[in-house]
Formats: C-alpha cells, structure tokens, sequence
C-alpha cells in the first residue's frame, strides 16, 4: 500500500518506519523545515537547544525500530544513563536526590521523613503491581467497547479511579515527599490530583528501565530515526503542509491528502501524527463526520500549555544537574490555577533542563545550554500573552537567579521563548495544548480519541492525543499500534 503519514513526531516516524520495515510505500510530509514535530531542534549562536521531549524513559521501544531491521541503536544514535534521575528542589532549601537505586531513594525519604520510609515501600510496591497492569495495555488498541471491559478488572482491583496524588497521599505524609512521588503526571500533560493513579506506574517504569538522554540532544534521536527511514526506502517532504485529508464520501475511505500549495499526494491510507481535534476539525470534512463531531471534540478535556524559555549562557553553572524539578510555594492550588480555573499564576514550579551537563557539546566552551519550562493554562483561558509572555519571562529568569543561578541575568547570551499561541499556531494544537487530550481516566484507553478512526476506515492516528497518551514511550507506542493495524488490514 501507499501510505501517507503527517508529521515527523516521534509517533509518526515510529509508525512510519513500522509501516516501510512491512513493505508499504511510505511518504511523511512535515508543516516544518525540519522533522521532529514537538521534538524539534533550534540552533543559535552556536548553542542547541531541543524544542521538546528530553526525558528518555523506555529505550527499549526506540531500539525495538533498528533492531526489525537487524540494524544496531548504537551506530546510530548513542543513548547514555542519567544519574541523578532529577533533583527536586523545595523553597525551604531541601533537595531531594531522585535515582534509579533504590536504596538510595530510601536514604533520602529516610533524610526528608523518616516515618515516611515504611509507607514508601508500600508505595513502590504498590506501584510494581501497577506497572505490571499498565505497561501491558501500552501497545494494545482499544477499538472496541469489549476491549475496555476486558480490563476492567484490573482497573478495579489497581482503584484507578482514585488519583495519582491521593495514591501517594495513601502511603506518605511529609508534603514535600507526597509531590516527589506524585509529580510524574505533569511530564505526560496531566494533573496529579486529577489523573489516573495508573500513571504511578512511571515510579517502576524510571526505577527498572532508568532515564535517559541521547548524546547530541533528543534531536539526535530523531536524525537517527529519519536516517533508518530513509535507508529502508521512504520518503520525507519538510515544508508541506497538509490542506486537507480526502475522503471519498460515498465509500467513506481517504484517498489522500492536498498540500497546502494545492498538490495532491494520493494514499492507501493516512496516518495522522498531528493534533487529533486539529486533525478531524480542520482537515477532515464534516459531512464524513458522524462520530468524532467538532462538537465532541470540543467536549474533550485538553491538557495544559507550557512557556518555555531557551537559554545560551557564557558561563557553566556546575551545581546544576541535568534535570531539576523546581518546586514553588504552592503544589495543589497552583495545578487547580492552571487545570481548572486556566488563571496564570504568579507563581510557578518548573523543570530546568541543563543537557551540557552530560553533552557540553551542545554549548561553546565553557558555556551551558538550557531550556527552563513552566506549565501554565491552555488560551481556554483568558491569559494575554501578547502582554503577558515579557512579564511571565522576567520573572522566571529572577527567580532562578535570586535562588539556584547566581548572576544569570548578565550571563544570558542568546534565548528564544515560546508560549501557548506556538503551540496552536506552530503546532497546530487545538487551544495550545501541549500535550493534547489530558490523561484522566474517562479519557483513557478505549475513553480517548482511537488509532483507527471510527469515521473513515483507514485513517488512523499516532501521536499525544490518541490511545496509549502522550510523553515519549506513549507515543512510540501509538506508533506500533497504527502499524499493527494497517497490517492486520491489508
């Protein structure tokens, strides 16, 4: 078959590769000058910077890609294990060494809590449990009602209906330890207080598979997967954006896509790695719509936006690790501020990500490269971030300079900011979401946008909003379910 993928995400490019390694005719087209999607890499006064994903977690599903082709990860890509996982500090000065060992976290629940030792180990426990359930329905379709009942279950006997942070809140008591343990959701788009207590499987998942970064940066992992691509024979057009997804009406099947300079690229079938609402709302026609409505989409709960600031400094800041979780005054007021109420606090948690700290390559000598991002509401809300987005930066940059960064304002050589319209205008998010739909349990699993469309037979969907979820083993993931389908329908 001739298939036709949108988008270069990691999604599309796992469910792209997956699709060639068949022996379909495969062709990506991408909106951008360079493939990634969410994962693109910007380059600036010799600094590099990765647009998005940098929290490696299941290496084993980006290996899986090479290794059907008998290819080794290795002379490709080099993947390299993070120690520390994360430092997690607190406004009271505490920090928290998080690690795959865990006699190590034990030794610092023991330095924080003390009392709070016994119930962490009911916690991991617990979360074994969990991670067992969870990680096998990563790569299984729900397609049908029938699927979902088959595991209900399991998701009875877990109580996924309680939420992450009450889980945690079950087994420990001192607050600072209750956010390390349940702060995992936010790297997938959701709410601790509001998602699915299956996501505490994240805990099992960093602890038995580790975390890990990609020397070069996450886009070096993406130059390795396009290459792969392309040596199996596919195809990948940068600067073609897709108009409109074509649909024979009386048939209801694609018959392909129309860039948006009008050409015709002609498919099989078409694999959709954009945003799910964006996809169905503005690319498929509405008369072929009879269940994925705008209405329904609409009615989804999406994910929060994020702001994120990309910064180049001339000079090294050695104290900090390659991942640090920057706690705020407030945890759950905060999250309800940008969850429910969509109101942009003033003031904000954030996760720092200092990638010379492993790779000083992606700096000049002597010089970090860093991104710092704080979750904030979708333009649900009624934020002005043609007014807000200069305030919002100054006062990020001096509260990591008045508490971890000493001087960072005079040691800013070169920056770029995004802000929620990026992510509607650049890419094309339905209201900024960063991570599409939000990971609650009503909209998970058979709940959430599905692979295969239920409108159009072979249009299918990879990527953030569509079953098993957003961050990176959830995408790789939608990848492989989309490929096992087409498969399974020619």
């Amino acid at each position: 078959m001739r298939i036709v993928v949108i988008g270069s995400g990691f999604g599309g490019l796992a469910a792209a590769i997956r699709l060639v390694q068949q022996g379909h005719e495969v062709v990506i087209v991408e909106k951008r000058d360079k493939p990634g999607g969410r994962a693109y890499v910007y380059e600036q006064d010799g600094y590099t910077f990765d647009g998005g994903p940098t929290i490696i977690t299941a290496p084993w599903l980006i290996r899986e890609l090479f290794e059907r082709s008998g290819k080794r990860t290795e002379d490709y890509v080099s993947l390299v294990p993070i120690d520390p996982f994360y430092n997690i500090r607190f406004e009271d000065g505490s920090v928290f060494r998080y690690t795959g060992r865990r006699e190590e976290v034990i030794d610092e629940v023991k330095r924080f809590a003390p009392a709070d030792v016994a119930g962490y180990l009911r916690f991991a426990e617990a979360t074994e449990a969990i991670f067992a359930a969870g990680m096998a329905l990563i790569d299984t379709p729900f397609e049908r009602v029938t699927d979902m009942l088959r595991v209900v279950p399991d998701l009875v006997r877990l109580r996924a209906d309680r939420s992450v942070a009450a889980f945690v809140n079950s087994y420990i008591r001192d607050p600072r330890l209750r956010q390390v343990f349940s702060f995992h959701p936010l790297l997938v788009g959701g709410n601790p207080f509001q998602s699915s207590s299956i996501y505490a499987l994240i805990h099992t998942l960093e602890q038995r598979w580790g975390v890990w970064f990609a020397m070069g940066g996450t886009g070096a992992v993406i130059r390795a997967l396009v290459r792969l691509f392309e040596e199996l024979g596919g195809t990948i057009r940068m600067d073609c954006e897709v108009e409109q997804i074509l649909v024979d009406e009386t048939t209801r099947r694609a018959t392909g896509v129309r860039l948006s300079g009008g050409e015709i690229v002609a498919a099989d079938a078409v694999v959709s790695n954009g945003d799910v609402a964006q996809t169905y709302m503005q690319l498929v026609p509405a008369a072929v719509r009879r269940k994925n409505t705008d209405r329904r989409m609409e009615g989804l709960r999406y994910s929060m936006s994020l702001f994120v600031i990309y910064f180049g400094t001339n000079r090294r800041y050695d104290d900090i690790a390659h991942h640090e979780i920057l706690m705020g005054p407030r945890y759950e007021g905060l999250l309800d501020d940008i969850f429910r109420k969509k109101k942009l606090a003033g003031d904000f948690s954030l996760y720092l990500h200092r990638p010379t700290a492993t790779d000083p390559s992606l700096a000049p000598p002597g010089c970090d490269s860093f991104y710092v991002l704080s979750p904030v509401p979708h333009l649900g809300g009624d934020t002005d971030w043609g007014e807000m987005a200069g305030p919002y930066r100054d006062a990020i940059v001096a509260y990591l300079e008045e508490r971890y960064m000493p001087g960072l304002s005079a040691s800013i050589v070169t920056e770029r900011v995004i802000d929620p319209r990026h992510f509607r205008d650049t890419l094309n998010s339905y209201l900024g979401s960063a991570f599409s739909v939000e990971p609650i349990l009503t909209q998970s699993a058979w709940f959430r946008p599905h692979n295969r469309s239920e409108d159009i037979d072979n249009l299918y969907f990879a990527g953030a909003g569509t079953h098993p979820g957003a961050g990176m083993p959830g995408v790789l993931s939608s990848g492989k379910i989309v490929a096992e389908l087409i498969g399974q329908s020619g």
